[in-house]
């Protein structure tokens, strides 16, 4: 499966210029062999928290699903399409989205966690369903977003249904990217899947943001990996035939005694 992930220094509380640099990023790639494009958490809005009642979007009228709609037909690409701010119901959610090459919405996750360091709770409900695979292609796969990963519950339920390759889109401090390379690799060994991360760089509101985006495959090994600094394109070809593999030659799932886990 041919990746290419957007790591986007991302315009503050502007959706329609994000939109545009994305279209922009998206006419200029060669996507003729490239199955998914990945976005980072967030990239309408970056974390402008105390704007988001105002400028998150309508799930049932959002001119960015339409956008990320329209472009995976125009490009014919799945899409996993980092996360947005949506208002429902007069609650605002950090939504991951995901399309299909067809233009079709296949898989919607609102992040269940929220950061107590930026204050999340005050702006943001955190969402109240359970995390579950979806299908890109025939490969089953997740995503969970930035402070998620700190949760390996979510991820390891994701890994027992089946999921072979793990989507990550964040808005990761540098001042805790140790933890964020870290916890990256480790969900991808203790779980057996790729781990494809797509995390902003630059800054925002005093915060510089941490970049390294990556592709880890499931024996932990990173493949490739993003600058701190700056925006730029990543792409890896994986073989997720290599995730059979893993599970089969160390049989983690096999070893498991969940009665003793409580």
């Amino acid at each position: 499966m041919n990746i290419a992930v957007y790591q986007m220094d991302i315009i503050a509380g502007d959706p329609e210029a994000n939109r545009k640099k994305v279209r922009q990023w998206l006419g200029e790639q060669e996507l003729g062999e490239v199955d998914v494009v990945m976005l980072p958490e967030m990239w309408t809005t970056a974390y402008t928290l105390p704007e988001l009642g105002e400028i998150a979007e309508d799930p049932g009228d959002s001119e960015t699903i339409r956008f990320l709609q329209e472009a995976a037909k125009r490009h014919h690409v799945h899409i996993m399409g980092g996360s947005i701010a949506v208002k429902r119901n007069g609650e605002v959610y950090n939504r991951a989205l995901v399309i299909d090459n067809t233009g079709a919405l296949v898989y919607e996750y609102d992040k269940m966690h929220l950061v107590p360091m930026l204050n999340e709770p005050a702006y943001l409900s955190g969402g109240r369903e359970p995390v579950k695979v979806f299908e890109l292609g025939g490969i089953k796969m997740g995503v969970v977003i930035c402070y998620d990963l700190r949760f390996p519950e979510i991820i390891r339920s994701l890994a027992l249904q089946g999921c072979e390759l793990l989507f990550i889109p964040a808005e990761w401090p540098d001042s805790r990217r140790n933890h964020w390379d870290v916890l990256s690799i480790a969900r991808a060994v203790e779980n057996q899947m790729y781990v494809v991360t797509c995390n902003r760089p630059g800054e925002y509101d005093n915060i510089t943001f941490a970049g390294s985006s990556a592709f880890i495959d499931p024996w932990g090994n990173v493949l490739q990996k993003g600058s701190v600094e700056h925006e730029e394109t990543l792409r890896e070809i994986l073989d997720l035939s290599n995730v059979a593999d893993v599970r089969k030659n160390v049989p983690v799932f096999d070893s498991r005694v969940p009665d003793l886990y409580e």
